[in-house]
């Protein structure tokens, strides 16, 4: 064997920033760690609901609009478009899976859906991509766009139709939903003892089996789908290596426009997908009904480091989040304060190790600060509880932004011909 290989070998794995890879038994591991951090912190707090199934199936409900919003972001920013447009995506997706869903049933309203944020991705390619503008002049203007025209649109369709208005549609049939009988009914009865560790984690099982929408199932399966096409395959490689060195990859024969198209239009029908599921399953559209959940997307997307788990899990952070806002409001964010408190302990310990005194003593500072708070109070003030979301997302991508790599062309103007 020669050196080369044997150094290879020795490197594959770890990653190419020298961190070694995370192998499942440790994913699950730190899994259960968190688990059994919320679980004590639901004993200390009394806070039951942290993780009852209403609250995980809520918060998995809330993730998917969240998470397909960050895949989309995903697909455009690995071929080197970014793409701040996702939020417009959505409401295209919104508007047009309601449109068609009121007339012909729900899974129709959900492929327009796809369509209509497809168009949107489309277009945002073609400014991009074609005419070589700024992305990010782009995406806010396809956002500005995407609002007036259904607000515009929903003035002759909806406002005509019988039970809507300018600002609504009519009722949406759902689809039915998956409940798996017996197993689903004995979580509930376990998670309801609030046993400690084993009650909560029947209560996550239990959200996730119970009340379950076959969209949901679908998006989870967009995860690891998305991993394979764009890790796994050659058609992958070529649409992230437009991402990486456009101009490398036209030198070696890569289509670098046509990548980039299909990348954008894809992230578009994502979008679109978390628009007509968040009409589908509330059963109606209404106007502003996304909320933000475009740009929330691509914080999940950063926060996920561009990667389809990553995103996964960041778009979980934030839909436990918004769901526990809208279950038990303040009691449960301010157990909440609890929890961050000891996570910036371990913060504060893990920096100690690594030797890195200022970063320890933030951490410990605000430590210290949110165990006054949680300590001094029995809740928060409403307007907190509102704003927790968006805060959330604001403190992730802070803490966060030190170990992030997006890809190296990711906004970057390209003209083809460049590699010849």
């Amino acid at each position: 064997m020669s050196t080369s290989t044997v150094s290879a070998a020795s490197a594959a794995p770890k990653k190419s920033d020298g961190r070694r890879k995370l192998t499942l038994p440790w994913i699950l591991l730190i899994i259960a760690g968190g688990l059994a951090l919320v679980s004590l912190v639901r004993v200390i707090s009394g806070a039951d609901d942290l993780t009852s199934v209403g609250q995980v199936s809520g918060a998995l409900q809330l993730a998917v609009p969240i998470g397909l919003a960050g895949l989309g972001g995903l697909w455009a920013e690995r071929a080197g478009v970014v793409n701040i447009g996702l939020e417009g995506m959505l409401i295209l997706g919104t508007w047009f899976g309601a449109w068609a869903g009121y007339q012909w049933g729900p899974w129709t309203g959900i492929l327009v859906g796809i369509l209509g944020g497809a168009l949107g991705g489309l277009l945002h390619a073609i400014i991009t991509v074609t005419f070589n503008v700024n992305h990010i002049v782009s995406g806010v203007a396809i956002n500005i766009l995407a609002l007036g025209f259904t607000q515009y649109l929903s003035n002759f369709t909806f406002a005509e139709a019988e039970g809507g208005s300018s600002k609504q549609s009519p009722r949406i049939e759902d689809i039915p939903r998956i409940n798996i009988g017996g197993l689903s009914e004995a979580l509930a009865d376990l998670q309801g003892k609030h046993w400690f560790f084993i009650s909560d984690l029947a209560g996550v099982v239990g959200g996730v089996i119970t009340n379950l929408s076959p969209l949901t199932l679908i998006a989870l399966l967009l995860i690891p789908g998305t991993w394979w096409v764009l890790w796994r395959t050659a058609f992958g490689l070529r649409l992230r290596s437009c991402g990486e060195n456009p101009i490398a990859a036209e030198s070696l024969g890569v289509n670098v426009y046509k990548y980039k198209y299909i990348a954008v239009i894809i992230s578009g029908g994502l979008a679109g997908f978390g628009g007509a599921f968040l009409a589908i399953t509330t059963g109606i559209y209404q106007e502003g009904q996304t909320g933000g959940r475009g740009y929330i997307g691509l914080a999940a997307m950063i926060f996920g480091n561009w990667m389809p788990g990553g995103t996964a899990l960041g778009a979980g952070l934030f839909g436990f989040i918004d769901s526990l806002k809208l279950r038990g409001g303040a009691e449960n964010v301010h157990a909440m304060l609890l929890l961050i408190a000891i996570l910036l302990v371990l913060v504060t310990a893990w920096q100690l190790y690594k030797k890195k005194y200022v970063q320890a003593g933030v951490a410990a500072l605000f430590a210290v600060l949110l165990f006054l708070w949680y300590a001094m109070t029995d809740s928060v003030p409403s307007q907190f509880v509102d704003a927790a979301p968006y805060v959330t997302t604001l403190l992730v991508l802070a803490l966060s932004a030190q170990r992030l790599r997006m890809p190296k062309a990711d906004g970057m103007p390209y003209r083809k011909g460049q590699g010849k």
